[in-house]
């Protein structure tokens, strides 16, 4: 059975590095017929917050990436660590070391002086009893110590880079995989020695993630030989890299799922681009497609080893195109949310009008907070006229214009026909040109010379009765 993980880290937002990751594990889960698991790496205390949780279990159930199992806590599983950290202790391939920080940290500068990679010189791997008891006496506290000989080579065959192979010599000496604890009981295990218990507990059969990881694996295939479990295959996928070529990150700006929800990509469109971040499928011209659909079609040889950079106008694009071809009472639903948050007012009996709205707009829209804006002459009963509008309507015979449509709805119930009408008629009775009259009363209704269909704005307008005062107070500006 292939089984694969996400394993998030409560300490902020789902990233997008993260999401993308789960996306690419959720794909070859799926292709292979496998089991998709999701585990909460919460044993930072400090750091780990529950809302940060929150936010990772719902930012994954709104993507689409449901997992069969989990999630699983790895703040509920610190008895199964602490067994296993006993196991390598009795192997002898564990123990423990208690230097203080201010002999480590003498070490590192005496290192930094010889121009050395730092790393720890194993001084404590063989203490003898009386030695272990000297510094107990002393009071002082011992990390647990993983042994990683030097002349150790590490390889294993990536399913995005090949072979790729590692000396001990290069991993930094004997490993910590627990901090430091009361005399001699087991402290709080690490990242390294976790996760290599969890993914052995869990069965996990392929650990894909970011290739940031890929200093780890080395590290991690030793602790999985020295538990006698068998060592997954690895699988380590390209960074997503900002218009400059660095790792995406928080000074980037937008990089939580939360944030692209807030702006108003959907769930299909961000995922949609995620898949394609890294990943190219077999057809190079499709580029829209469901899960299930890049599913099927998966694999790690068309996985990319090169960065993925971020492309806001292809996430737009993609965006766009499941807005414009989705129901207008689903577009509705989703773009109520935006309006109500701008303060826009409106109940139950609105939703024909919303819906019309939507259908105004929805063809122009690549991502949902765009009709915030884009609407708002529709919903506020006053507007601001901008410089374009206000010159328009200082123009020769746009105030009489405006002043004969004015008179004339009094009489007249609005269709689209009627409309039609009522230009013909003022243009031939004022003696003025059609394009004259459609660009006053585009100034007069919306406030600014470029927007959604005027016809079909003047309608809305005119159900919720602010085209009249608009038109009166537009042909006041001379």
């Amino acid at each position: 059975m292939i089984r694969v993980r996400i394993a998030p880290s409560p300490t902020g937002k789902l990233h997008i590095g993260t999401a993308r990751t789960a996306v690419f594990n959720w794909l070859f889960a799926r292709h292979q017929g496998g089991q998709f698991i999701l585990r909460v790496e919460d044993t930072d205390v400090e750091r780990s917050r529950p809302e940060f949780t929150e936010n990772i279990l719902e930012g994954l159930q709104w993507l689409g990436l449901i997992w069969d199992e989990g999630p699983f806590y790895q703040s509920q599983r610190l008895e199964l660590y602490e067994k296993a950290v006993k196991t390598l202790l009795d192997k002898g391939l564990a123990y423990r070391s208690y230097e203080t920080p201010e002999e480590l940290d003498v070490m590192r500068e005496a290192q930094k002086a010889q121009k050395e990679a730092p790393r720890y010189d194993n001084r404590h791997r063989n203490l003898t009893s009386e030695q272990e008891a000297a510094f107990v006496a002393e009071g002082r506290k011992p990390v647990i110590r993983f042994r990683i000989e030097n002349d150790r080579e590490i390889s294993w065959n990536d399913m995005v880079r090949g072979k790729v192979t590692w000396k001990g010599r290069d991993l930094g000496g004997d490993m910590v995989i627990a901090r430091a604890a009361e005399g001699s009981e087991v402290g709080q295990p690490l990242y390294n020695f976790v996760v290599v218990v969890d993914d052995i507990d869990m069965q996990i059969s392929h650990v894909i993630r970011g290739e940031d990881h890929i200093g780890n694996t080395p590290k991690q295939i030793l602790l999985y030989e020295a538990l006698g479990a068998t060592v997954p295959e690895f699988g380590h996928t390209p960074l997503i890299l900002n218009s400059a070529g660095a790792k995406l990150s928080k000074r980037d700006g937008v990089t939580s799922i939360a944030d692209f929800r807030q702006m108003g990509y959907t769930a299909e469109g961000l995922v949609n681009y995620m898949t394609l971040l890294g990943w190219s499928p077999p057809d190079s011209t499709q580029e829209i497609f469901t899960l299930e659909e890049a599913a099927a079609h998966f694999s790690f040889d068309r996985v990319n080893k090169a960065g993925a950079k971020f492309d806001w106008d292809k996430l737009n694009w993609l965006n766009s195109q499941y807005l414009h071809n989705m129901p207008v009472d689903k577009l509705t639903d989703l773009l109520i949310p935006y309006w109500q948050a701008a303060g826009y007012e409106f109940d139950a009996v609105d939703r024909p009008w919303l819906e019309q709205t939507t259908s105004l707009i929805g063809a122009s829209l690549s991502r949902l907070q765009e009709a915030v804006e884009m609407t708002r002459y529709l919903f506020v009963s006053e507007i601001e006229f901008d410089e374009e509008a206000i010159i328009q309507l200082k123009q020769e015979g746009a105030a009489a214009a405006l002043k004969s449509i004015h008179e004339t709805l009094s009489s007249t119930s609005l269709t689209s026909e009627s409309i039609q009408e009522i230009i013909k008629q003022v243009v031939k009775e004022q003696n003025v040109k059609k394009g004259l009259v459609m660009k006053s009363l585009r100034a007069a209704l919306t406030g600014a010379m470029h927007g959604p269909d005027l016809v079909q704005s003047w309608l809305l307008l005119n159900q919720k009765g602010y085209d009249r005062s608009r038109l009166e107070r537009a042909a006041t500006i001379a």
